[in-house]
């Protein structure tokens, strides 16, 4: 018995490769396992190679896997691309309609054809043969074929009994064939029982969406684009119910300044978008800025430059975030690394811009908000609204033909904020320079004022959590460092180089921006090596990292940036290699 596996399926788009992998997944989840699943896809509708990779564990895991252990295979072209993946032992289950075969070089695995769409065809059409393969799949990791009768059930229970039960026994007649091909192989790959604990299973975006809807967002304004529109697409569902709408707009201009103006008049607001439309809205964060007005901005980083690689996972975005604005505004830039802290940061977004009356932009990339995940109950006991200055009673009245300081200069950079239509609050919003009253000022005095206290905000910015940190205590050989969906091929790789008798810990950043010097300093150096592990060509966390902390000469990276997520193993490799380069033994 084994106590986790690695799963995947693969074929051409359109031909139900991600039904195939949900309705796996979807069941050993309700059994009790801890899994993650990323999918590779290409950038158009239907046509081309797509693949789902599940990992299954008995214990959390937070990466995809090294290797590979079972590959279901729709087409060739899914034994091609991926069976340099699989494990001494491994098997390949694919369809016999294509005929099969193993490159030459593959002498480690073992091919099972199994009839997927003769099956399927004889119980009535041949759309069931991904029903078949999650059988075969099923029989060799020793599940019981009833466990999938809730999620069929949930799939297909409004086309009626007869089409549950077809899917059904298309599911078991899949796992008693595999059963005969395979017989006492079957034992190698037996899972030990998991635990039965009810967990949910799902990707970042949903829970972003999930974390902006109990942050009392109830606005999105959007425009589709890979990976963000999952967002928008779940609030079209839910915000309806909550007394909320969203609206898809034009272009992603239209989205941002809407999004603004929804929080100007009192409500909280978001849009989410990828790369190439934040390029779009980076005149509406300026505007923000200036008028100091609060807006939460998801960025799902993917592949660039352009239309790129929009698909495919990188981290490339961060130095854009930060400082893609013209001129100087205060701005919080935020970067979770699971999908629970997707969902707890989101909340914790719309607070921090309402207090601090400036643009937070969260930060997430393609792996983390397409990768589904098993996830611990959310306690909703720990969802907190404050809102900042926001003036919700009577104001005081002001003196004939005075207008409200709405920018008032203050200690904290904060100034009081009132909402369109407060009694005795009116005052003038413009995107130019201003007095306290709004009113357009270009006297270098106020500039000075009001310039420099915008830029007080960010220094009185609190976060609870502003990098997570996995140490024993300060000083160690090796510092991780990493934001967003690398943590858990850092977590990994630490373990194994702990095995190997290196001390390692690692620094996760979730605060990007104002960026959280002294709380990593004291890890830094107490480091031999700061390895800074990232999905980009240019190492622009270990740039950040340089810019605010000094000790240049122990920051290295470890870059990839060629569409795909980091392996445990590569992490591991790199990063001994360079302990040992290091004069290090």
């Amino acid at each position: 018995m084994v106590q986790q596996l690695s799963w995947k399926v693969g074929g051409q788009q359109g031909e139900g490769i991600e039904s195939t992998g949900e309705i796996f997944s979807t069941a050993l989840n309700r059994l009790g396992y801890y899994l993650y699943g990323y999918r590779h896809f290409s950038s158009r509708i239907k046509g081309g190679h797509t693949n789902n990779k599940i990992r299954v564990s008995t214990t959390q895991v937070r990466s995809v896997s090294d290797d590979l252990d079972i590959l279901v295979a729709f087409d060739q072209e899914t034994i091609d691309v991926n069976v340099h993946e699989l494990r001494v032992g491994g098997v390949v289950i694919a369809d016999a309609k294509f005929n099969p075969s193993l490159p030459e070089t593959c002498t480690t695995a073992t091919l099972h054809a199994v009839p997927f769409t003769e099956i399927a065809t004889e119980l009535g059409t041949s759309l069931m043969k991904n029903m078949v393969a999650v059988g075969a799949s099923s029989a060799v990791l020793h599940i019981d074929t009833e466990v999938f009768e809730e999620v069929v059930l949930e799939i297909f229970g409004k086309k009626g009994q007869k089409v549950v039960q077809k899917n059904m026994e298309a599911i078991k007649k899949g796992a008693d064939y595999i059963r005969e091909q395979l017989g006492e192989q079957l034992e190698t790959m037996k899972l030990d029982p998991a635990d039965g604990k009810k967990r949910m299973f799902m990707i970042g975006n949903d829970a972003i969406a999930l974390g902006a809807l109990a942050g009392g967002a109830r606005f999105m304004p959007a425009y589709p684009i890979t990976p963000a529109s999952e967002i928008m697409e779940y609030l079209i569902k839910k915000l309806p119910q909550f007394g909320g709408t969203v609206i898809q707009t034009e272009d992603e201009i239209a989205a941002c300044t809407m999004a603004i103006g929804a929080n100007y008049a009192g409500v909280r607001a978001l849009t989410a978008s990828a790369g190439p439309g934040l390029s779009l809205m980076m005149e509406s964060i300026g505007l923000a800025g200036i008028t100091e007005q609060p807006v939460v901005i998801i960025d799902t980083q993917r592949g660039g430059p352009s239309t790129g690689l929009p698909t495919k996972q990188e981290q490339s975005d961060l130095m854009a975030m930060i400082y893609g604005t013209h001129g100087e505004i205060p701005k919080i830039v935020m970067a979770p690394s699971t999908v629970e802290e997707a969902f707890y940061d989101t909340i914790e977004a719309f607070n921090l811009a309402e207090e601090y009356q400036c643009p937070v932009i969260m930060l997430t990339d393609l792996q983390l908000s397409l990768g589904k995940q098993s996830v611990e109950p959310l306690d909703y006991n720990r969802v907190e609204i404050r809102r900042g200055k926001l003036q919700q009673g009577e104001l005081e009245e002001l003196e004939e033909k005075q207008y409200y300081k709405r920018y008032r200069v203050t200690e904290d950079g904060v100034s009081p904020r009132v909402i369109p239509g407060m009694k005795h609050g009116i005052h003038h919003v413009t995107g130019v320079e201003h007095d306290e009253t709004g009113k357009p000022s270009e006297s270098p005095v106020n500039r000075d004022d009001q310039m420099n206290k915008r830029l007080r905000k960010t220094k009185g910015i609190r976060f609870n959590t502003p990098i997570h940190v996995h140490s024993h205590e300060k000083e160690s050989d090796i510092l991780f460092v990493g934001f967003n969906s690398t943590r858990g091929v850092i977590e990994e790789a630490m373990e194994r180089l702990e095995q190997d008798g290196i001390k390692v810990n690692h620094a996760h950043i979730r605060l990007i921006h104002p960026f959280p010097a002294d709380e990593l300093l004291p890890y830094v150096q107490g480091a031999k090596k700061v390895v800074v592990v990232e999905n980009n060509a240019t190492g622009q966390l270990a740039n950040i990292l340089k810019m605010n902390i000094a000790s240049h000469d122990k920051i290295q990276s470890v870059l990839k940036y060629d569409g795909n997520p980091f392996l445990p193993q590569e992490v591991y490799a790199k990063s001994k290699e360079m302990f040992v380069l290091n004069g290090n033994v």
